[in-house]
């Protein structure tokens, strides 16, 4: 008890320095006592992993687009703790926790961090308990622009400097991990289909970061 009401302290305090090396603007999303349970309950119930405080050991980033065209309505989508009722259909069968990702950057290339990056989010099926993510607004017909390409590869570059990051995917790639170690999720069944943040911008920021020598999906 006494280490949950520590982390919903450190969840309540200022966030983290913003890096010198890139600018960061700290927006948090409500990282409450719900969001703690809920996310530990995911860990528990969809990864199989039981621990006292919902961080990750980060691994993988993974690559979005919000399908929305503004940050705000992401924000606010993404804020309360928990999916709002008869929302998201798809996932809330097997948790009620919401949606979320450690970072949003706008179509000005404004990075925001909504949560420390190793605080558990949402985001990806089968690789949350490893994975950051990077939400960018925009959709397949509201294109993210060169501003966000760049911010994410200077995002991608200071988290791998700080994290040892091993792979980059975007989100339509996920279930290629099926089958291999670093997937844990639960039920074989569970799964949705993703198309972002599109393969253009992944083959472009590929080649912007080929000098990290990131991996991709695992070979087959």
């Amino acid at each position: 008890m006494k280490k949950l009401i520590l982390f919903i302290l450190l969840c309540c305090s200022s966030f983290l320095a913003v890096a010198q090396e890139i600018k960061i603007i700290d927006k948090p999303i409500i990282y409450d006592s719900t969001r703690i349970r809920l996310s530990l309950e995911y860990l528990k119930q969809r990864h199989g992993i039981e621990q006292e405080t919902p961080t990750i050991q980060p691994k993988i980033i993974v690559l979005h687009w919000t399908a929305a065209k503004t940050f705000s309505s992401t924000f606010n989508a993404f804020n309360p703790s928990k999916l709002p009722n008869g929302d998201r259909k798809d996932i809330a069968t097997v948790s009620s926790l919401n949606t979320s990702s450690q970072y949003m950057v706008d179509r000005d290339g404004t990075i925001y961090r909504l949560m420390p990056d190793n605080y558990f989010a949402r985001h990806v099926i089968g690789l949350n308990y490893c994975a950051i993510g990077v939400e960018n607004v925009g959709s397949a017909d509201f294109p993210l622009t060169d501003a966000q390409l760049k911010a994410n590869e200077d995002l991608v570059r200071y988290l791998q400097k700080k994290y040892k990051i091993e792979y980059l995917i975007g989100h339509y790639e996920y279930t290629k991990f099926k089958g291999t170690p670093l997937w844990k999720e639960t039920n074989p069944n569970y799964q949705t289909g993703k198309t972002d943040p599109g393969v253009d911008f992944m083959r472009r920021i590929r080649t912007n970061l080929k000098d990290l020598a990131l991996k991709g999906i695992p070979a087959q």
